[in-house]
């Protein structure tokens, strides 16, 4: 790479408040918050609205639509495609 162009690369807590699961993780990303994390050591932390312990298809509650139910009763309704 290319030296004194990259942002520097180090360890981050990446923190759902919502569902109170935090990671450890190496990025890019900065933040002004430090938290100690459980090996005793302090680094930046940033808040994120969803992560894989809140986010609907991680945790099982996601909604599938019955989308051909619904054409099905449209088509009874208003009737088919072409069909006067």
């Amino acid at each position: 790479m290319k030296s004194g162009i990259h942002p520097e690369y180090r360890p981050v807590v990446f923190r759902d408040r919502a569902a109170g699961f935090a990671f450890l993780t190496r990025s890019t990303a900065t933040s002004d918050r430090t938290i100690e994390w459980e090996d005793g050591e302090t680094y930046p932390v940033i808040d994120v609205e969803i992560s894989s312990a809140s986010h609907a298809f991680y945790t099982g509650t996601a909604r599938v639509l019955d989308t051909a139910g619904r054409v099905e009763r449209f088509e009874r309704r208003y009737g088919k495609r072409g069909e006067r």
